[in-house]
C-alpha cells in the first residue's frame, strides 16, 4: 500500500512514517494541506492519513476538496488523524468523506489495525492473496509457497503483493515503483531489479515471475 501522512507535527510524522516503512507500506509525507496538494496532483494513493489540524488550513475542507477537484487523485481510502475526540467531530469528519477516524494519542498497532482493515474494505480478495500455490496473509504479512513459509523483507512482501493483486498483468519498472517504492525513490537506480531478483530467488524454482524484455515484468499463475 502506498500512504499519503498529512501531519504537521515533523517529530510524529517521521515516527509515524518510520514505523509504517518497517511494516512494509511505502509513505510519503507532507506538512501541510498544500503540500499534500502536491503530491495528491501526481500520485494515486491507496490510503491518506489526514490530520485536521493544519497550519494552513483545516483538515477537513482538504478531505471534502478530494471528493471534488478533479485535479486531484482521491485515494481509495481516507484516515482523519485528529486529536478532537468530541462525537460531533468525528460524525464532521465521517461525513466529509473520511472512512475511518483515529483519536490522538494513539496506539501504533491500532493504526496499522486500522490500516489493514481499510486495506480490506477496498480489497475484493479480503484477508488473503492466492495465485497458483502463492498465499499471502493481508493481515499478518506472512507468505508461503506451496506450503512452505517465505521470509521476506518488507520491500520484498510488498512488490510480492503487488504482483498478486495484477496475476497475469505485465508490470513496467515505472509502475513498480510508483506503487511499490515512495517518493524517496530514485528512478535512475537498479532498485526494482536488485529487489525483484532477491525475491525470484526465495520463490524458487519453478519461476513463477518473468521478465518480458522491453515490456516489464509478469507474474504467472503456473509456472
Amino acid at each position: 500500500m502506498r500512504v499519503l501522512l498529512v501531519e504537521d507535527d515533523p517529530d510524529l510524522a517521521e515516527v509515524v512514517a518510520l514505523g509504517l516503512r518497517n511494516e512494509s507500506y511505502a509513505v510519503d509525507v507532507a506538512g501541510t494541506s498544500g503540500g499534500a496538494e502536491e503530491h495528491l496532483r501526481t500520485t494515486a494513493y491507496d490510503v491518506a492519513c489526514v490530520d485536521l489540524g493544519l497550519p494552513d488550513g483545516d483538515g477537513l475542507d482538504l478531505v471534502r476538496r478530494l471528493g471534488r477537484d478533479p485535479d486531484l487523485h482521491r485515494p481509495r481510502r481516507l484516515l482523519v488523524l485528529t486529536a478532537r475526540d468530541g462525537v460531533a467531530d468525528r460524525v464532521a469528519g465521517l461525513d466529509a468523506g473520511a472512512d475511518d477516524y483515529l483519536v490522538k494519542p494513539f496506539h501504533f498497532s491500532e493504526l496499522t489495525a486500522r490500516l489493514r482493515a481499510l486495506a480490506r474494505r477496498a480489497d475484493e480478495h479480503g484477508t488473503t492473496l492466492q495465485v497458483g500455490d502463492l498465499l499471502l496473509d493481508l493481515a499478518t504479512h506472512r507468505a508461503w509457497r506451496a506450503g512452505v513459509p517465505l521470509v521476506l523483507t518488507a520491500r520484498e512482501y510488498s512488490l510480492l503483493r503487488y504482483f498478486m493483486h495484477h496475476p497475469g498483468r505485465v508490470l513496467s519498472a515505472e509502475e513498480l515503483l510508483e506503487h511499490v517504492w515512495d517518493a524517496h525513490a530514485n528512478p535512475f537506480t537498479a532498485s526494482v531489479r536488485v529487489i525483484l531478483s532477491r525475491l525470484r530467488r526465495k520463490l524458487g524454482e519453478p519461476a513463477l515471475i518473468v521478465t518480458l524484455p522491453g515490456a516489464g515484468y509478469q507474474l504467472r499463475a503456473e509456472p
